[in-house]
């Protein structure tokens, strides 16, 4: 039989009884908080507007801001690098270009700093244009491996969103969705309006398809819902590019904040659980 009980001191002070490892016992002072969590709970996203550069330029300020908040998730947009693969050949969009000297050092660059505290911490994954262009990233903490990742609305793992718009984990409880939606654009063209509508209703049918469990969307959503997400709201209603006046007058104003883009968006967060802005609609919190 092993002793279990410590002896009490001259002072009459005594330790806590604890099982060694030998005997099959744990020391929990030594558990991690990421052990003790089973799943993220703490999430960062961020419009990098060039991961590169920000590596290049920006690097130590967003290291030492990770490295504060510790984030278990962390959603980028705008990576803008390239996919891999050689010119007029299929691109493999989770992978970084490297078959040409400029793409190989620009990759060594970013692999260099993403391997060093805290972000070898972290798993990465990619959803990459085929040019310099939009592109997303999620890392995820190495012990909050999710179950499954997509990079398309429709959940096809080998499918990638156009331009590396979309990256899709799906962990035990929630889903985590990771966008840079398309800009509206000026003009009633396939690449402004009509590319669009066709996103906010793909991603409205995603929405509710994906009920079964509670979502987080995060990233740049390139739309302000309210008057009182922006500063001056008449002034934005009002601009226009060029003098060009779209034919339907929901379409006016400045890209992200038309009235034909405010009343999809809110017909997307009504299918949605607890939106931050119904946590308090009138309160500025930025």
């Amino acid at each position: 039989m092993k002793r279990f009980f410590q002896p009490i001191g001259k002072d009459g002070s005594s330790k806590k009884p604890s099982l060694s490892k030998e005997d099959g016992g744990e020391n929990t002072d030594q558990v991690s908080e990421e052990e003790k969590k089973k799943e993220p709970l703490k999430f960062l996203t961020w419009n990098a507007n060039s991961f590169l550069i920000r590596v290049k330029n920006n690097w130590p300020e967003f290291t030492k801001f990770v490295s504060d908040l510790d984030p278990d998730v962390i959603a980028v947009q705008e990576v803008r690098m390239p996919a891999a693969g050689s010119k007029g050949a299929p691109k493999n969009h989770g992978e970084l270009k490297d078959d040409t000297s400029s793409s190989r050092e620009e990759k060594k660059i970013l692999m260099r700093a993403l391997s060093r505290p805290p972000f070898g911490n972290y798993r990465v994954w990619w959803s990459l244009a085929d040019s310099k262009y939009a592109g997303t990233a999620l890392f995820v903490k190495k012990c909050f491996q999710p179950k499954k990742v997509s990079f398309s609305l429709d959940q096809k793992a080998s499918k990638h969103e156009p331009e590396g718009r979309v990256i899709l984990a799906e962990f035990e409880s929630f889903r985590l969705l990771n966008t840079y939606v398309p800009n509206n654009g000026w003009k009633d063209e396939e690449t402004s309006f009509q590319r669009r509508r066709k996103w906010d209703k793909r991603m409205l049918e995603f929405v509710v398809q994906s009920s079964d469990k509670p979502l987080i969307w995060c990233g740049d959503l390139n739309v302000s819902h309210e008057e009182i997400d922006v500063s001056h709201p008449e002034f934005f209603s009002a601009a226009k590019h060029n003098g060009y006046v779209p034919p339907n007058k929901e379409d006016c104003g400045q890209p992200g904040f038309t009235l034909a883009e405010r009343r999809r968006f809110g017909g997307i967060l009504k299918e949605c659980v607890k939106p931050f802005g119904n946590l308090d609609p009138l309160h500025l919190q930025f």
